[in-house]
């Protein structure tokens, strides 16, 4: 079977750290395409557009990327296996499997939800082989350098009413209130975001499941998240990919990764 996954391998030396982006899919299974509402399916929101483009530096900088397939309608890569909740603050957070879409509205025809057999099939098939990858590489690194970083990537609209009322801050650096990474990276990351944009520290978002899953700095692991809005590198509408937008933040991503490069 094809891996669930795209891996984009290093064209430099390797370096202690691995890049994750587990929400860029845009692919449905064929065994489940036909469960989703056609109007839906014809624009599939939520997804974390053209990150994988964003990125596309990393490889000359000695970093792996391993990013979704599939979409986040088929099964949420960075939301606990068990569905407890990430936030218990009354916002809107979609689950493992969804049923609605961020705003609430369904995303299945009706009686095609995934039931239990079917949530532990994706589970299976989809989730576990993306966690299982990524613990391979961070062995792989930890084991020639002594620790990794792992970089969690994320985007968002930049209005979502129903998580926040007000538009979110430009980017937010999640780190689990700072148990997931040493406070040296977490610092560098904070002074070298704050550079260009506005930056918030672990609200409204600390990092999902696999910065909480994965990053464990007593297991030389330091995960980082780091959500952005769209509109910094998508057009104002946040549908197109903007090059200029896009090149003004690959300058900020490549200084802080040489600068985490060179400290870790």
């Amino acid at each position: 079977m094809a891996n669930p996954f795209y891996i984009r391998e290093a064209t430099a030396p390797v370096v202690p750290v691995i890049l994750s982006i587990p929400h860029c899919g845009t692919d449905f299974p064929d065994e489940v395409k036909g469960d989703y509402l056609p109007e839906q399916m014809a624009s599939v929101d939520d997804t974390d557009w053209f990150l994988q483009d964003l990125y596309n530096f990393a490889p000359e900088l000695g970093i792996t990327t391993v990013y979704a397939k599939y979409s986040r309608w088929v099964i949420d890569l960075n939301r606990d296996p068990e569905s407890a909740p990430l936030y218990n603050d009354g916002r809107i957070i979609t689950g493992l499997t969804t049923t609605t879409d961020f705003l609430g509205n369904p995303i299945y025809k009706e009686g095609c939800e995934p039931d239990v057999q079917e949530v532990n099939r994706r589970l299976d098939k989809y989730y576990w082989p993306y966690y299982q990858q990524l613990q391979s590489l961070l062995d792989e690194r930890i084991q020639q350098f002594g620790k990794v970083i792992l970089w969690d990537a994320h985007s968002i609209r930049e209005l979502v009413p129903t998580i926040r009322k007000e538009p979110f801050p430009q980017m937010i650096l999640g780190d689990n209130d700072e148990q997931s990474a040493d406070q040296e990276f977490i610092d560098i990351t904070l002074k070298n975001l704050s550079s260009k944009y506005q930056v918030n520290h672990n609200n409204p978002f600390k990092g999902g499941h696999i910065t909480r899953y994965f990053g464990n700095p007593d297991k030389n692991i330091h995960g980082l998240q780091l959500e952005r809005n769209k509109n910094l590198y998508m057009d104002d509408a946040e549908r197109q990919f903007d090059e200029a937008r896009a090149n003004t933040m690959r300058e900020v991503l490549k200084k802080n990764f040489e600068e985490l490069i060179g400290t870790i």
